[in-house]
C-alpha cells in the first residue's frame, strides 16, 4: 500500500500552493498531474525562438485548426505545447462553450494571463443581497490576511487606489503607463468622479523577489518563462515544495475516482490510471485536496460513485457540477488619439490598462435593468501604417519606407463582465461516450442570460461614452459574441456555502460529507465577481492548506 500524509490532485496554480504549503509543514505530500512532467526553464523550448524560427511563422496550420477548433484560437505555434488537443481529449458541447485545458506539470500557470485582482465584499456579499446563488460562507476580513500572504510570495505589480470594490494589495513597484494611456486616464479622472484608468495588476515581478526575476518585458509569458519573471507552479511553488524532501510528483497519472471506503465512512484515496501505459494504482492519504481545475475536479466528484454517494462523491445536494460561471469579454470601442504624434514606447509590457467595476457599487450607481458588474481591461498602443490601411499590391521600397511611419495612437477598452451562478448552466458525464482511457467524456452546458446580455450593452456604451468624453476619434465598437470559456475563467460547479443541503463545500473548502478532503480550485467560487479570479484561488488554497494542517494536529481528520 502506498500511503502519504496528503494528496493532491492537479499541479497547476492552486493545486502547487496547496503542494508548498502541505509540504512546508512537513506532510509527505503525493502530487498527481495527468499530463507531462514540465521542468522549470529545461522544458521551455521556444522560449528564446525568434518568429522566423518557427516554420509556419507562428501561425497554426489548418490540420491544427480542424483537429483543435476549440484551443487552435487561444494556442500559437510558440506555445501549442501548453495546450490540450480537441482531438485527443475530446468533450461534447451540448451549448458552445471553450474549455481550454492545459495538461501537464504546472498546468495553466505557464500560460494564464497574470492579473492579480482582490475581490471585496460588494462580491462576497452580493448573492445574499440580490438572491442569485447561494451566500458565500466567507467575508473580506477572513480571506485578507491570505491575500497579503500569497501576494508577498508571488509578487505583483501595481499601484494602489483605494477604492473599496477593488481593494489595495501588497505591490511591487507598477509598471508604467505609455503617454496616451496617462493621457486617457487624466481625461477620465476630469471627466468622472466614480472611473478610474489604473495599470494591471499582475503577477510579472518588477524587480527580483525570492529568488526570481525580474521580468525581462519579453512580452513571451506563454512559452513558460527561464527567468521566473511571472509566476508559475513550476517556478515557483513546486521548486518550493521540492526542497522541503516532502514531495513526490507524479506526472502522466490520470485519477479516475477518489476512493470513498464504506466501513471507515471516509475517503481514504486514489485511484490513478498511468495515461501512458494505462496501470491502475492506488494511493491513500490522510487527507485529499481536488485542484484538477473547475471542470475537471466535478468531474472527477461525480465518476467517484459509491452506495454512500450514488450520485458522485459529497453529491447529496445535487449541486456538483451545477453553477458553472465564465467571465464574458470581447465587446467594447477603439478610439484613435489626434495628438501625441512626436511621442513613442520603447519596448515591451505584460499588460495593459484596467478600470475597475463602477456600476452598482453605490446608491448612485445603481442601475435596473442588470444586477453586478463589469470592468475594462485596455491598452494604449500606436498604430502601423499597415493597421489603418488596406493591403495593397506593393513591395520593395516604397512599402518600407510605408511601414517604417507610424499612424495614430489608439485606445482600447474591453469588457470583463461577471456572469451570475445559474443552476442550469454545468456539467454532467456522457452516459455513453468514453474516452480513450475509457472515461465517460463530459457534457458542458452553459450560455449567458438577461443580466450579462443587459451588462454587455451597457460595457459597449460605456466604452463608446468613454472615449468620447476624452477626445477620441474615429471610435469603433467591437462585440464578438465569443462562447462561455472563452476568457478561461471557468468557474463554480462545487461551490462553498453555508448549509448542506444547497453547496458541497464549508467556509474552509472543506466537503461538507467527506470532511478530509478539500477543494480549492475555481470550482470552489460562489460567485465570479468581475476580477481575474486566480489570485483569490491560491489565498483560499493557503488558507484552506493551513486549516486542514491545524485539524490534522488536533486529530479531527
Amino acid at each position: 500500500m502506498q500511503t502519504y500524509d496528503a494528496i493532491v490532485v492537479g499541479s497547476g496554480i492552486s493545486g502547487g500552493w496547496a503542494a508548498k504549503e502541505l509540504c512546508e509543514n512537513g506532510l509527505k505530500t503525493l502530487v498527481l498531474e495527468r499530463g507531462p512532467n514540465v521542468e522549470h526553464i529545461k522544458d521551455y523550448p521556444s522560449a528564446f525562438m525568434n518568429p522566423w524560427d518557427f516554420p509556419h511563422h507562428l501561425k497554426n496550420t489548418e490540420k491544427e485548426k480542424v483537429e483543435s477548433p476549440v484551443a487552435s484560437k487561444t494556442f500559437t505555434e510558440g506555445n501549442k505545447h501548453f495546450f490540450v488537443s480537441d482531438k485527443e481529449h475530446p468533450y461534447i458541447q451540448d451549448k458552445p462553450f471553450a474549455w481550454i485545458r492545459g495538461y501537464q506539470v504546472g498546468g495553466r500557470s505557464l500560460t494564464w494571463g497574470r492579473q492579480c485582482y482582490r475581490m471585496s465584499d460588494l462580491d462576497f456579499e452580493a448573492n445574499a443581497k440580490d438572491g442569485y446563488g447561494v451566500d458565500w460562507p466567507i467575508r473580506y476580513k477572513d480571506i485578507a490576511p491570505w491575500y497579503d500572504y500569497v501576494e508577498n510570495y508571488i509578487g505583483v505589480s501595481g499601484q494602489s487606489e483605494g477604492l473599496h470594490q477593488l481593494p489595495d494589495g501588497k505591490f511591487l513597484p507598477p509598471l508604467e503607463l505609455n503617454c496616451v494611456e496617462n493621457d486617457f486616464a487624466q481625461k477620465v479622472k476630469k471627466q468622472y468622479n466614480d472611473r478610474v484608468v489604473t495599470i494591471a495588476r499582475v503577477a510579472n515581478l518588477t524587480r527580483g523577489w525570492n529568488g526570481r526575476g525580474p521580468c525581462q518585458l519579453r512580452n513571451l509569458c506563454d512559452r513558460g518563462c527561464p527567468f521566473g519573471g511571472y509566476f508559475s507552479s513550476n517556478a515557483s511553488t513546486l521548486p518550493a515544495a521540492a526542497i522541503t524532501g516532502n514531495l513526490t510528483l507524479l506526472p502522466n497519472s490520470l485519477v479516475t475516482e477518489i476512493i470513498y471506503d464504506e466501513i471507515k465512512s471516509k475517503v481514504t484515496g486514489v485511484r490513478v490510471m498511468d495515461a501512458q501505459t494505462k496501470k491502475v494504482t492506488e494511493y491513500f492519504s490522510k487527507i485529499i485536496f481536488i485542484n484538477a481545475s473547475t471542470i475537471a475536479t466535478a468531474g472527477i466528484l461525480l465518476k467517484s460513485v459509491s452506495k454512500r454517494f450514488p450520485n458522485g462523491l459529497g453529491n447529496s445536494s445535487g449541486q456538483v457540477g451545477r453553477n458553472l460561471m465564465d467571465h464574458f469579454t470581447f465587446s467594447g470601442a477603439t478610439g484613435e488619439h489626434e495628438g501625441l504624434k512626436d511621442k513613442y514606447y520603447y519596448g515591451r509590457r505584460p499588460s495593459g490598462i484596467y478600470v475597475p467595476r463602477f456600476r452598482n457599487i453605490s446608491p448612485q450607481t445603481m442601475r435596473k435593468d442588470f444586477v453586478r458588474g463589469y470592468g475594462f481591461q485596455g491598452v494604449g498602443e500606436r498604430l502601423t501604417w499597415s493597421d489603418v490601411n488596406a493591403p495593397e499590391e506593393e513591395f520593395g521600397v516604397s512599402l518600407k519606407q510605408k511601414l517604417s511611419n507610424p499612424g495614430p495612437w489608439q485606445m482600447t477598452l474591453g469588457t470583463y463582465g461577471e456572469t451570475l451562478p445559474y443552476e442550469k448552466n454545468g456539467i454532467t458525464l456522457d452516459k455513453e461516450k468514453v474516452d480513450q482511457w475509457s472515461q465517460p467524456i463530459i457534457r458542458i452546458s452553459m450560455d449567458y442570460g438577461e443580466n450579462e446580455n443587459a451588462m454587455r450593452k451597457d460595457g459597449i456604451q460605456s466604452s463608446i461614452e468613454m472615449m468620447e468624453k476624452t477626445g477620441m476619434k474615429n471610435i469603433k465598437v467591437f462585440d464578438f459574441r465569443n462562447p462561455p470559456g472563452s476568457a478561461i475563467h471557468e468557474m463554480g460547479t462545487v461551490r462553498m456555502g453555508r448549509d448542506p443541503k444547497t453547496s458541497v463545500l464549508n467556509e474552509y473548502n472543506q466537503m461538507h460529507e467527506a470532511k478530509n478532503v478539500f477543494i480549492t480550485d475555481g470550482s470552489c467560487m460562489v460567485s465570479a465577481g468581475c476580477q481575474n479570479p486566480s489570485l483569490t484561488y491560491m489565498a483560499l488554497t493557503a488558507r484552506a492548506c493551513n486549516y486542514a494542517i491545524n485539524e490534522l494536529k488536533k486529530m479531527n481528520l
